[in-house]
């Protein structure tokens, strides 16, 4: 029996030929709850609208400055193998919904810290694992319960969302030209094929970030940016109502895939040789001229005589740029894209944008295909002072998207501000009353565990915790006060609704199903084997440990 992995601490001699260092039963499972809390105390002060900012160095002396919880975890090297799993659940959450990513690693923190007690008091972890299952399902249907639908064309209301899941970040004092950007670019790339709506974000919402200027500069394009100049000086760099043709094919003469030998005997057939090549390239121009398009973009390079034949043909020429941006180019201005020249025909040539202009920002040069007439791409242009805070602003920019996506592809909301979790952690406490048995105690621990997220919000702003936690509890047995919440800024109870503060019902459902199912895998652990090979003593006659060997 081989152990492979990570060992933790020095190990012994237990197995023939191995160091193996085992713990098992009471200690691991501390250890683990442990971790978990470990990992949760880092984010919780990243949590609502008065966060603090973590800055993080990396192993190259890069630095991170961030409260997005994903992104602080990246940056962090952990040993233990639990508090990894933890990093994992947060990576989820930021490719499933993009929000969420610190509560969801407080919540499973917490729900590990109420299991701890059970364990103590002898509760078999299966017991504990069964009730939180249980707590689960019933949480996910209360939250189904005080969803409330909204109206994805209503442009207030959709600001308001995500203004609320702006407001914890750093980005919050430009929070409304923030909405606005994200809504028009989700909005911009959302289509709708037979009755499926897809919105890719990642594909077609490009963020660009320039720095210099003020982040009040910022906008989206109604079209594509490029980091590109034209080819040759002498071409046009501002046209208006662009025939726009894009190719992945090079321009220039094709070396031959295998190696080739030419043996040329008589002077006339060299220069034949050359004249081909030339003839070659004029053709590939003449295809492109002959749809008559004002800019052409190529993946490829494009080589100095078509150069001069398409100069010469009033084009402009656009060469080296990413296939990503190619796509949206296509998607931008309704254009396909070529991979041969000679099939180039009139349907693949686009006329959906207004204007191709190339500024000089700062001291690079950009190409913009703006004022698309139906763009399904858009470019986001970020300014701001320095290289960190623009990427600080492009986390909570995507955060802010993901958000807008998942209220389009869902449209149902919750009350944010902790009033949620107070409004299930009430119900679930009212049902375990009724529950008979063991279980109701670990299920009660995790109506507990969900005020945590209250918790925090009273902690991070300064307010007295207990005084509002009592009084937060106390609101919500009355009748019809689901929605009170804590007042990030200030500590206070307030009605969320008045307050606009919403989440999206998907993202609160990912995180109560993550959080919890990460607490019962760690709970599952009971034992921890981390083994090593043994050095190579007597010239190589301790060989691989196999089972002859190893007597476990």
């Amino acid at each position: 029996m081989k152990y492979h992995g990570r060992r933790i601490g020095c190990g012994h001699d237990a197995c023939g030929g191995q160091n193996v260092k085992r713990e098992s039963g009471k200690k691991v499972q501390t250890g683990n709850i442990n971790a978990a809390k470990t990992i949760a105390d880092v984010i919780r002060t990243c949590l609502g609208p008065r966060a603090m900012m973590k800055m993080l160095l990396d192993p190259m002396g890069g630095i991170v400055m961030t409260n997005d919880g994903n992104a602080i975890l990246r940056e962090i090297q952990v040993q233990h193998p639990a508090a990894k799993s933890m990093i994992e659940i947060s990576r989820t959450q930021d490719e499933e919904v993009g929000d969420g990513t610190t509560s969801v690693i407080i919540l499973a923190g917490e729900m590990l810290a109420v299991a701890e007690q059970f364990l103590e008091q002898q509760i078999h972890p299966t017991v504990v694992i069964s009730a939180y299952r249980k707590a689960l399902d019933d949480a996910i249907n209360i939250l189904k319960e005080i969803s409330t639908p909204v109206d994805v064309n209503n442009r207030e209301m959709m600001l308001k969302i995500i203004h609320s899941a702006i407001n914890t970040k750093a980005i919050s004092r430009w929070a409304d030209l923030a909405c606005t950007i994200a809504l028009d670019a989700v909005k911009t790339v959302q289509f709708e094929d037979n009755g499926r709506k897809e919105i890719d974000i990642k594909k077609y919402a490009k963020v660009e970030k320039i720095p210099g200027g003020i982040l009040e500069d910022s906008s989206v394009l109604q079209g594509v940016m490029l980091n590109k100049d034209v080819t040759h000086p002498r071409m046009r760099r501002h046209i208006k109502n662009p025939r726009i043709v894009l190719m992945d094919c090079s321009l220039e003469y094709k070396k031959s895939e295998s190696q080739t030998e030419l043996e040329i005997i008589r002077e006339e057939d060299f220069s034949r040789v050359l004249q081909m090549e030339e003839e070659y390239i004029q053709q590939i121009c003449e295809d492109i001229v002959r749809v008559k398009p004002d800019v052409v973009f190529t993946e490829k390079g494009i080589s100095d005589l078509a150069q001069h034949y398409l100069m010469k043909a009033n084009i402009t020429a656009i060469r080296r740029i990413r296939k990503t941006d190619n796509n949206r180019i296509a998607r931008a201005c309704g254009a396909r894209i070529v991979s041969r020249t000679d099939e180039l025909r009139e349907d693949d040539v686009g006329t959906g944008a207004g204007l191709f202009e190339i500024k000089k920002i700062g001291d690079e040069y950009f190409t913009f295909v703006t004022d698309c007439k139906d763009p399904k791409a858009c470019t986001i242009v970020l300014r701001g002072a320095s290289k960190d805070i623009l990427a600080e602003v492009e986390r909570n920019l995507q955060d802010a998207m993901q958000v807008c996506r998942n209220v389009l592809l869902d449209p149902h909301l919750v009350p944010g501000g902790g009033a949620t979790e107070m409004a299930v952690a009430h119900a679930l406490t009212e049902k375990s009353k009724s529950m008979t048995g063991v279980e109701q105690w670990p299920y009660r621990a995790v109506a507990q565990a969900l005020e945590v997220i209250a918790r925090t919000l009273i902690q991070n702003c300064g307010a007295s915790t207990i005084r509002v936690l009592t009084s937060l509890r106390a609101k919500h047995t009355q009748e019809g006060c689901q929605s009170w919440g804590v007042n990030g800024e200030t500590g206070v109870l307030t009605d969320m609704k008045e307050m606009g503060i919403w989440d999206p019902l998907a993202v609160k459902l990912q995180t109560y199903k993550t959080a919890v199912e990460t607490a019962i895998l760690l709970l599952r652990i009971d034992d921890i084997v981390s083994g090593q090979k043994k050095k190579q003593s007597d010239g190589g006659s301790s060989s691989m440990p196999g089972p002859e060997n190893t007597n476990e």
